[in-house]
Parts: structure tokens; sequence; C-alpha cells
């Protein structure tokens, strides 16, 4: 085997799933499982005399379930990425937010199809780009990149932002909390996200969020009007618009075809943000894989509106922050504990 072919363990109590994900792991020529486990105390075993480049979790196994045999992962292999698989339900949803608090890099849903062909096309397309991209990124070593006004810090939008937009895909749970409960209480923006997960997902990912901020957070209504103060969360499978309703800006919400694989997606969100709002918006584009919203960033910069990038450095995955950076697209480039702070200099608060 190639040394530069990527390692994956699987750890599944399902000898179905585990044959599945197998499978559709090594489609792809530059994957290759080479161990799988039923519980969490069989992957540490095996882990003791094999090495993998990247662990796949199911959340719910006996003897070990997944968060126990996460938190030794991240005791005794602090640099391994691990993603956690979780069925689509309400506790798979609350389980997977844990397991990501505690470090997992990302999160995949167990494939619902009832035909194999079809599941394994869904875990190939849900698991193999997010493979590749957690472990290139554990593997490289980031360069301090910046771009237009990255290291100018008196820079000001053109106009008094009115809106804060914010895309986010793999590590963006983590990343959008630590933003969100750093902003002060006076800032007063309504907050719409755009958070790359699926059904029932998003729904308690707004509720960890509300918690964490105490700001009326919840997953965002078709129809409903958009309120300072407020936090939006597009519903997963839908993209999330800002449309004009009379004088009041309102949330449409559609299932128009993905964008980037993408739904929901950052593009739309952004490019409503830009028609209606011009250079009041201000927009942050967290972690995540990939380039989503990087054509809805060009509408933003070309209405003036303000653009910051979380860096390489802080970012699980450079992917969707990197393009907008290296596009010439960021008005400021930074690190994930600095976009806070900023956020509230930019609003004069």
């Amino acid at each position: 085997m190639s040394p530069s072919v990527i390692k994956v363990l699987v750890v599944d109590d399902s000898a179905v799933i585990r044959g599945l994900m197998t499978q559709a792991i090594n489609m792809d020529s530059d994957l290759k499982v080479v161990g799988s486990a039923m519980h969490g105390q069989t992957a540490l075993t095996w882990l003791q005399q094999n090495q993998a480049d990247v662990v796949v979790l199911d959340v719910e196994m006996p003897v070990m379930d997944g968060i126990s045999c996460l938190k030794q992962l991240k005791q005794d292999y602090p640099d391994l990425p691990v993603i956690m698989a979780s069925a689509l339900t309400r506790a798979g949803a609350e389980i997977t937010l844990q397991a990501l608090d505690l470090g997992a890099a990302g999160c995949i849903p167990k494939p619902v199809a009832t035909n194999p062909s079809e599941a394994i096309k869904q875990v190939a397309r849900d698991l193999i780009p997010l493979i590749k991209a957690l472990v290139r990124s554990a593997q490289a070593t980031p360069q301090p990149r910046f771009t237009n006004h990255s290291q100018n810090t008196t820079v000001l939008p053109a106009k008094t932002p009115m809106v804060l937009v914010i895309g986010s895909s793999t590590g963006g749970p983590n990343a959008l909390k630590t933003v969100l409960s750093a902003i002060p209480e006076k800032f007063s923006l309504p907050i719409l996200i755009a958070q790359h997960m699926p059904p029932l997902f998003t729904k308690t990912l707004a509720e960890h969020i509300q918690r964490e901020t105490n700001r009326p957070t919840a997953e965002a209504v078709d129809g409903e009007l958009i309120e300072r103060g407020h936090i939006y969360i597009a519903p997963g499978d839908f993209h999330m618009v800002i449309d004009k309703q009379d004088d009041r800006m309102v949330i449409r919400l559609n299932q128009d075809d993905p964008e980037h694989f993408c739904r929901p997606s950052v593009n739309p969100l952004y490019a409503s943000a830009a028609k209606w709002y011009g250079s009041s918006v201000l927009a942050v584009m967290l972690t995540g894989m990939g380039e989503d919203g990087i054509e809805g960033a060009q509408s933003i910069s070309e209405r003036k509106g303000y653009i910051i990038a979380q860096d390489e450095q802080s970012s699980v995955v450079w992917g969707m922050p990197g393009a907008i950076a290296n596009a010439g697209l960021a008005s400021q480039v930074l690190p994930l504990r600095n976009i806070a702070p900023e956020l509230a200099r930019l609003c004069s608060l």
C-alpha cells in the first residue's frame, strides 16, 4: 500500500454498516479501510498495534460507546481526526453535538437508504470528501496568508452595519459558539447562519447556541420577520434567504437545488443579504471544507459589504474561508478568537 494512501479505521457495532462504509471508502483509490471494530474498546486495542490516519466512529455501541471512546482517543491520540457517524434522530443529534464539543472533527449521518448501492453512494458522498479534507488539513503546516485589509485594524465598513450573516461547515458548531458567546450583550444586529448540517441537527445546534449566548436563537421559519438581537439558523435541507415584505425584512426558506453540493448553502444567504442590505452587510466565513459561499461573497464585495474570513491556523479545514481569502474578497482574515471583538469594533460597541 502506498504511503500516501489515507488509512481509515471504521468503528460500528453493526456489521452491515461497517461493510457499507468499507465499500464506500475503498471506492476511492486514495483511501483504504485498514481496520474495523465493533465497539470503542476494540478500536482502542487495535490502535495500540496499528496506525490509522482517521477514525470513523459510531455514536451508540455496546461495551464502550462513541463518546467514551472519543474521550480516550483525544487523550491518547490528540492529533488523530475523528468523524462521528450518527443516526438522524434527535438523540443522535444531541450526542453528536456533544462529541463535537469534545473534539470530534466532523460528523456524518448514517445511511438511510434501504437499497445497499444507494446507501454506499450516500456514504461515499458524505464521507470521502470529509476524510480527505480533515487528513490533509491535519498533515498541512499552516502558513500565514493575508489579503486586502487583513492587517489593517482601523478599516471600517462603508455604512453602518445592519445585519450579520455567517457561513460555516466542518468545525463550524464549535467556531460558532466561540464567536457568538463572545459578542457583547449590546450587539443588536440580527444574525443569520448557514451551517452545513442535516435536519434535526440544526435544531439541536440552535438550542445549544441559545444556551451559550442567552440570545433568542432558533431554526428559521419561512416568512418570519427578521428581528434585531435574534439568531436564525438555516434548517437542515433548506436554503435560507433574506427577502423584503412591505417595509420589513423577512426570511424565506426553499429547497432549490443544492449549491456546492450543500443545502443549506451559504451562497443564497450571502447573495440575498447583498441584494437587500448592500454595503450594510457584515459577513463572516468560518471553518469549512469546499468553496461554498464564494459567489455570494463576490456579491457582498461588489456592493461594498464587509467580509471577515477565519484564518488557516484556527480553522479545522481552511476551505471556505480560504477560498474567500485567496480570491481577495476578505476585508480581514482573523484568528477565531479575534472575530467577536472585531465585530463589536465594527459596530462601534
